[in-house]
């Protein structure tokens, strides 16, 4: 019998050292695990989406859900307020895990989507505020650009629609299917939309990514009476006459003998210089000079001597100052 009460005192005395020191949950995490993450939900968090939010020995976090506000803030309380639109679940138990560390030595953090409102769709390239919007009840194609601040000047003739394929497929002829990532695509004409054509204005799922490409552009500055880039729409290359009419014509100051093009070459740091004689060009007397997408047509001023193509480069690259033409 002695023995026995040995062995069970030991047994209670080891026990006793593997806890000391440690902090005993008294509770668990909403649905009795120690550690929950809501697996079933993968999408972006949202305003109007409700969080679960359990941190172990931080018993001043309430079991109730907490909402993310319009503002796209959670405010949980000891740890603060925390930006929780366009995370997702385990990028949100991240950041509340790194606030944690301040109060618990080893804590441990669940986060649970309890209730999903939110509607994500991105927007990216050729808008005036791109980015991840809410959809809010039903919208159109031109409804979410309108969100995204509408087109920018630069935008390119087409639009690409990208769209999970558990939202269904995408109602356009040339949707095609990507087995591989699970996605559908289609391109839309940014014309005809913006005509009105209803077959392409079409409703836009959540989680949908649209892509407004920038358009491609040839460029002409110096002594033309509407300097900057004029987009090629559909078209690979215009005319330098072409580009000079869209320019509203020469100055009175205009040296159009001594135009030249500047054009990028591959595996050329520089552009590459090619005179133009716009002067005999409007006479019929020489050829007309095709320019590419990215060419720079500059037209010199007669008083000076030369140009400083470093200058013009530096300017197109930045876009100071140019103004973006459609025709």
């Amino acid at each position: 019998m002695g023995y026995r009460l040995s062995v069970v005192a030991i047994l209670i005395h080891s026990a006793g050292l593997a806890l000391a020191g440690q902090v005993l949950p008294t509770s668990g995490p909403p649905g009795g695990s120690a550690l929950v993450m809501d697996n079933r939900f993968d999408g972006i968090l949202g305003s109007g989406d409700q969080v679960s939010i359990w941190v172990l020995g931080l018993t001043e976090i309430p079991d109730r859900p907490i909402s993310i506000e319009e503002t796209g803030f959670i405010d949980v309380p000891i740890l603060g307020r925390i930006r929780a639109t366009g995370l997702r679940v385990d990028e949100l138990r991240g950041q509340l895990l790194d606030r944690a560390k301040q109060y618990v030595r080893s804590p441990e953090v669940s986060v649970r989507v309890t209730e999903s409102r939110s509607r994500p769709v991105s927007v990216v390239g050729a808008v005036n505020n791109p980015g991840l919007h809410q959809l809010q009840g039903r919208k159109t194609l031109i409804e979410v650009v309108a969100i995204a601040g509408g087109f920018r000047a630069d935008a390119g003739h087409s639009i690409r629609i990208t769209r999970r394929v558990e939202q269904g497929t995408i109602p356009l002829p040339n949707a095609r299917l990507d087995q591989s990532s699970q996605v559908s695509t289609a391109e839309i004409a940014l014309k005809p939309l913006l005509d009105g054509t209803p077959e392409q204005n079409i409703a836009i799922r959540p989680y949908d990514v649209i892509t407004v490409p920038r358009a491609e552009m040839v460029y002409v500055v110096g002594e033309v009476q509407r300097a900057g880039g004029f987009v090629l729409n559909e078209q690979e290359t215009l005319s330098a006459l072409k580009v000079l009419a869209l320019a509203g014509g020469l100055t009175q100051s205009a040296a159009a003998q001594r135009a030249i093009v500047l054009r990028e070459v591959s595996g050329q740091s520089d552009r590459v210089e090619t005179p133009v004689d716009l002067k005999k060009m409007l006479r019929g007397a020489q050829s007309d000079e095709a320019l590419h997408a990215g060419d720079i047509l500059f037209v010199p001023n007669s008083a000076a001597k030369s140009a400083s193509k470093r200058a013009l480069e530096t300017a197109i690259q930045l876009g100071t100052g140019i103004v973006i033409w459609r025709h």
